[in-house]
Parts: C-alpha cells; sequence; structure tokens
C-alpha cells in the first residue's frame, strides 16, 4: 500500500461557517429519552474540525459513549488509507464504513496496517456503463477510479486529491477486464466535471446512470462518487447493526452532506450538523451546532447525561 502523504481529506474543503446558534446546547426534547446502543458518524465536516483535527472535548465524549457500552462507528466516504486521522479513536471494535459502504475496515493496528473485513464492490460492467452514461449526459466529465488499495485516474482529471495515482489512463482503459487495475476490486468512481452546478450534476447523473449505480456527493465541488447498486452508507451500516442485533431504532446518526442522507433517514434519531447541506437539515431528525463547534460531542454528552 502506498503512503497517502499525509493526506486527510478526501476532496478540497471549504472554510465551514459557524452555527449561527451560538449556543452549544440542544432543547432536552432534541435527545432520545432511551440511550441508543450504537453511533454512526460521518467524518469531513461533521465529527472533524475545518483543520481535520478531533478535538479533545470530541474524544472525551467518544470514550465516554464507548464506556458506556454505545458503539461509535465511523461511517465516511474517505478510502480505508485515509483513516489516520480517527484511527487513535475507533476503542474496542476497532471498525470503520469507508468508501460510502463500500468496504468495512478494521483499524486495529494504525495506519497502513488496516484489515478489509467487508467489500461491496462495484462491478466492472456497471462501472463502465456509468462512466458512458455519464460522459454522454455530461460531456467534460473526467473520472479516477477508488480500489481497495490502489487510485488510478484520467490524464485529465484535475488533482483534487493529495496523492500521486498508480497509473494514469482513460477509465475505459482502467476498468477493463485484464487492464491496469484488474488486480483490486473497484469501491467506486469520482466523476467530475468542471463547470456544472454540483446539485444539478447530481441530479444529471442519478437520471442518466439509473439503477446500474448509486450516485452521491460530499465534495462542495461537481464531484460525484459513484458505488454499487445497493451500496450506500445506510446498507452498509443496516448490514453491521443486523450482525450485532442493533434495530435501526437503537441507532443514532450525524451527518453534514448529501452522502449521509441515506444514513439520516434510516437511523431511528438522526442530527445535521449546523454546518449542513439544506438537503441534509431536511432529512434528519435534529440538528445540532456546526462541526467547529463539536456539534456530535454536544449530542453524545446530553445523550450520556440523560443515562445518570
Amino acid at each position: 500500500m502506498r503512503d497517502n502523504g499525509g493526506v486527510t481529506s478526501a476532496t478540497v474543503q471549504p472554510e465551514t461557517p459557524g452555527s449561527p446558534q451560538p449556543s452549544t446546547s440542544l432543547e432536552w426534547e432534541d435527545i432520545p429519552v432511551t440511550p441508543p446502543r450504537l453511533i454512526a458518524t460521518d467524518l469531513d465536516g461533521t465529527l472533524l474540525r475545518d483543520d481535520k483535527s478531533v478535538s479533545p472535548r470530541t474524544i472525551a465524549a467518544l470514550a465516554a459513549a464507548e464506556e458506556a457500552g454505545i458503539e461509535v462507528f465511523f461511517v465516511t466516504g474517505r478510502p480505508a488509507r485515509w483513516m489516520d486521522v480517527v484511527s487513535d479513536h475507533v476503542h474496542g471494535h476497532g471498525l470503520a464504513i469507508c468508501g460510502n459502504g463500500a468496504a468495512v475496515v478494521d483499524l486495529h493496528g494504525g495506519a497502513g496496517a488496516h484489515r478489509f473485513v467487508k467489500v461491496r464492490e462495484l462491478a466492472r460492467q456497471n462501472a463502465l456503463d456509468a462512466v458512458r452514461l455519464l460522459r454522454e449526459a455530461a460531456p467534460g466529465t473526467v473520472y479516477a477510479v477508488e480500489q481497495t488499495y490502489g487510485f488510478n485516474q484520467e490524464p485529465t482529471y484535475p488533482k483534487l486529491h493529495m496523492e500521486i495515482p498508480d497509473v494514469r489512463a482513460p477509465a475505459e482503459e482502467l476498468l477493463a477486464p485484464g487492464g491496469p487495475a484488474d488486480d483490486e476490486p473497484v469501491l467506486k468512481i469520482l466523476a467530475h466535471h468542471p463547470e456544472l452546478d454540483p446539485d444539478a450534476f447530481l441530479t444529471l447523473a442519478r437520471l442518466a446512470i439509473g439503477t446500474r449505480a448509486n450516485v452521491t456527493r460530499s465534495s462542495p465541488s461537481a464531484l460525484l462518487e459513484i458505488s454499487g447498486p445497493d451500496v450506500s452508507k445506510a446498507s452498509t451500516l443496516a448490514l453491521c447493526c443486523a450482525e450485532r442485533g442493533i434495530s435501526h431504532e437503537e441507532v443514532v446518526a450525524f451527518g453534514d452532506m448529501p452522502n449521509d442522507i441515506e444514513m439520516l433517514t434510516w437511523a431511528g434519531r438522526s442530527y445535521a450538523m449546523g454546518n449542513a447541506h439544506p438537503d441534509v437539515l431536511t432529512a434528519a431528525s435534529g440538528r445540532t451546532v456546526a462541526n467547529n463547534e463539536d456539534g456530535v460531542a454536544v449530542v453524545i454528552e446530553q445523550l450520556l447525561s440523560r443515562r445518570s
């Protein structure tokens, strides 16, 4: 596995504005009376501050939740190799859901020593169909291919990531059977357009690709993430919960971008960050303050205070 050169973000992120609510407390009616059995949280724009750090307050809240018997799952669009930023905070089970649900990864052992527990790959024919259909619907789209360990891109794909691709070639060549990237499963395709509005690009891609793949986005730019047809943060989280005998009513989830919406609507209780995308604010059942104000920690602290 290649070193990621200190990468801590999947895309270039803008500064997140502070919450319009200066207070860091929530109304009691926003906090479920029954404590959850599992907390599922996104990372960028949610658990992490804009400088990609985990604040001391958040570290303490995560540890307190685990101590109280509540499992904490990091559920992110990041690839496994970019999980070093939180690998010290996975506690007992050591698992994280990466690639928008395409992989469940055991982070025990730290950066560079992770193990794939579950892989939900994007079939290459589906991937090729998605590339073809989106090229037709949105000329000028360029692609990168995210695999379990490798990252490959087209020659004209912009430098949105601080890492060097293994191979530069057209997406059709990268995805072809027997091609240069045929030795690893494909987790997702990244599709970038230099001009389109991000939300308009997402709508267009979903209409063009249909049921061949699941299309979402987590970047402020026109960068889409294309996964297997039934692969999402929600569907993989549901599998992990089922293995533990945990129902969706016993899950509290946090997020800020469209790739979190399915997870937020699946969970029994969910919180949009104060800095969240408008569609996320609509989808979540509750709202907390912004990531820079430790919005996840605020809710966890109040959840735990109701237990005492």
